[in-house]
C-alpha cells in the first residue's frame, strides 16, 4: 500500500525494531522522545530540594536533600532511619552520595560519613568540610573534594586510612568536582581552575572567571576533557581551551554537572537553564517548559538499568525508553501531520508530511532538496502526498498536481497524468506501477511508461478504489473499494 491516511493524528510513532538497547537510553533520540516521569516537591514527594543520588546493590535510589537521606524505591521515597546509638548522618543539605564497588554508601554534606552493613563510620578529618564531591577511582582509593573555611581539602581514603590535601592553602577555598578520564588522569576542580592530581605531580591550570568554580568535568566519545567555563562548554587539551561545539544550539549557560551515559549520550546540567543533551551530533534541551521538574542546577545520575535520573531544585525526574519513539516538528518534521510513510530498500524511511517531505535516517530527520523537471519549483512545493518505491529502486511520489518519481535528486513527473489525486502506489510482478487516481479511475504505467486507463465503471462499482495490493503469488492485484468490497484484478479485468 502506498499511502497511509492519517485523519486527526498529528504526531508520528515510528516502532525502531533495529534500534533496541537491552541496556542504556537510545542515543538516537531527544530527550522528548524518551518515557518522562516527574516527582515533584510541592506535591509532597520529599521536603526540599534533591541535590544528590546514588544506587545500591539492593536496586534502591538514595536521595540526599535538604533534610536529610531517603531511600526510594519508584513510588515511595521514606526517610533514611539511622541505627541505634546516637548515630547521625551529617548535618545540613547531602551534597553528595557514592555506591563504591564494595557496596558501601558515601554520604558527604557538612562531613563524611559511610554506611554499610548496618554501620555507620563518621570521618573526623572532614568533619567541618562541605562535601561537594566523590569518586572511586580504578584503583579503588575514594577521593573526596570539599570547601571550607579557611581551606578546602582534596582527601583520599584507602583501606580505613584518610589522607588529606590542601590545608596549606594550595588548593583555595575547595574543590568542588572530582573526575578520572579515561586515560586514568584524575583531575579536581577548583574556584579557580583545574587540577590534574593524577599522575604525579599535581599540575594547576588557571580557568578563572567562573562564580561557583568548576563543577563540570567530562570527556567526549574521543576522549577528549571537557570542562563547564565561560557560559559555555570547553574542549581541555595539553592545558589550552577550545569551545565545543553544540550543533544546532546557540544557547550560553553555566555548565554545572556533566554525565556521559553507557552509549555515548552526554548530558549537561546548567544552571537555569534545564538539560542539554548530545547525542550522534545532535544537540536538544529540555527545561522546564517541556515538563522538566525545574531548570535550577539540575543533576543528572544513571542507573543500573540505564534509565537518567535528573534531581532539580523543584522534585526529581526520570526518563526511560519507550517501545514505540515518536518524531514531531522538534525532530525536524516539516509538519506533525503525515499523508504517507514509505521504508525505502537502504533502510531509510521517507515521510510525506503536509508541509512537505522528509527521510528519517540512522535517527537523523532531513529535508531532501529535491528540484523539479517540469519547472523551478521545489517538490515540497508540490505538496508530496503518496510515496512507494519500485524494484529498480525509484522513489515514487505523488503531488496534489502530478506523479512523478526521483531520479539524479530531481523529481521526474510522467507526462500523461496531470492534477492527480493518487490514493495509492504498487508494482505488479510484470513491473507494471499501478495508481489509484480518484476522480479518473485506475492508472497502469508500464516499463516503457506507457499509461493505461481503466475507468471505475469498468470495474463493476459505482464507487472508486480506495487501496492497492499486488498479489506476488498470481500477479496481479487486490483492489479495495471505498464504499466497501474487494476484487481480484488481473489481465486488465476483475478476476474474482
Amino acid at each position: 500500500m502506498g499511502k497511509a491516511r492519517t485523519h486527526g493524528v498529528c504526531l508520528l510513532a515510528m516502532l525502531l525494531a533495529c534500534c533496541m538497547w537491552v541496556f542504556g537510553l537510545d542515543p538516537s533520540l531527544d530527550i522528548s522522545q524518551y518515557a518522562h516521569t516527574s516527582w515533584k516537591v510541592r506535591d509532597g514527594f520529599v521536603k526540599g530540594l534533591v541535590a544528590s543520588m546514588a544506587q545500591t546493590p539492593d536496586g534502591y535510589l538514595w536521595l540526599g536533600t535538604q533534610f536529610g537521606l531517603f531511600r526510594f524505591d519508584g513510588v515511595q521515597a521514606l526517610p533514611w532511619q539511622p541505627p541505634p546509638g546516637g548515630q547521625h548522618v551529617p548535618s545540613g543539605t547531602i551534597l553528595s552520595l557514592l555506591v563504591t564497588r564494595d557496596g558501601t554508601l558515601w554520604i558527604g554534606a557538612r562531613g563524611l560519613a559511610s554506611w554499610k552493613d548496618g554501620k555507620l563510620i563518621q570521618y573526623s578529618e572532614l568533619g567541618e568540610q562541605f562535601v561537594f564531591a566523590l569518586h572511586e577511582d580504578a584503583e579503588g582509593t575514594l577521593w573526596v573534594g570539599s570547601a571550607g573555611s579557611p581551606y578546602g581539602r582534596l582527601c583520599a581514603i584507602r583501606s580505613g586510612n584518610t589522607r588529606c590535601y590542601g590545608d596549606d592553602g594550595s588548593l583555595g577555598m575547595g574543590i568542588f568536582a572530582v573526575y578520572e578520564d579515561t586515560k586514568g588522569s584524575l583531575w579536581a576542580g577548583a574556584k579557580n581552575g583545574l587540577w590534574r592530581w593524577k599522575p604525579d605531580p599535581p599540575k594547576f591550570y588557571s580557568l578563572p572567571g567562573v562564580t561557583n568554580g568548576i563543577q563540570a568535568i567530562g570527556e567526549d566519545t574521543n576522549g577528549s576533557l571537557l570542562v563547564g567555563w565561560k557560559n559555555g562548554l570547553y574542549r581541555f587539551i595539553d592545558g589550552k581551551t577550545e569551545p565545543y561545539s553544540l550543533p544546532g544550539v546557540s544557547l550560553q549557560f553555566e555548565a554545572r554537572r556533566i554525565l556521559r551515559d553507557r552509549n555515548g549520550g552526554l548530558w549537561i546540567a546548567t544552571w537555569n537553564h534545564g538539560l542539554v543533551h548530545v547525542h550522534r551530533g545532535r544537540t536538544d534541551v529540555f527545561s522546564a517548559v517541556d515538563g522538566l521538574s525545574g531548570d535550577d542546577d539540575p543533576a543528572p545520575f544513571e542507573d543500573h538499568e540505564g534509565n537518567i535520573w535528573v534531581s532539580t531544585v523543584e522534585g526529581l525526574d526520570r526518563f526511560r525508553d519507550y517501545a514505540v519513539a515518536t518524531f514531531t516538528g522538534k525532530q525536524g518534521l516539516l509538519r506533525n501531520l503525515l499523508a504517507s510513510v514509505w521504508g525505502d530498500q537502504n533502510g531509510s524511511v521517507w515521510l510525506a508530511t503536509y508541509g512537505g517531505l522528509n527521510r528519517w535516517d540512522r535517527g537523523q530527520i532531513t529535508i531532501p532538496h529535491i528540484g523539479s523537471a517540469n519547472g523551478n519549483k521545489s517538490l515540497n512545493e508540490l505538496h508530496p502526498q503518496s510515496l512507494f518505491q519500485d524494484n529498480h529502486g525509484r522513489v515514487w511520489i505523488s503531488t496534489s498536481r502530478e506523479l512523478g518519481y526521483l531520479e539524479h535528486d530531481r523529481f521526474v513527473p510522467v507526462r500523461k497524468i496531470a492534477d492527480a489525486q493518487i490514493l495509492s502506489i504498487v508494482q505488479d510482478t510484470a513491473n507494471t506501477i499501478w495508481v489509484i487516481n480518484e476522480p479518473v479511475g485506475l492508472l497502469g504505467i508500464s516499463p516503457q511508461n506507457h499509461v493505461i486507463q481503466i475507468p471505475w465503471s469498468a470495474l463493476g462499482h459505482e464507487d472508486h478504489v480506495s487501496v492497492l495490493a499486488a498479489d506476488r503469488g498470481r500477479g496481479g492485484l487486490w483492489i479495495g473499494f471505498f464504499l466497501g468490497g474487494i476484487s481480484y484484478f488481473s489481465g486488465g479485468q476483475i478476476r474474482t
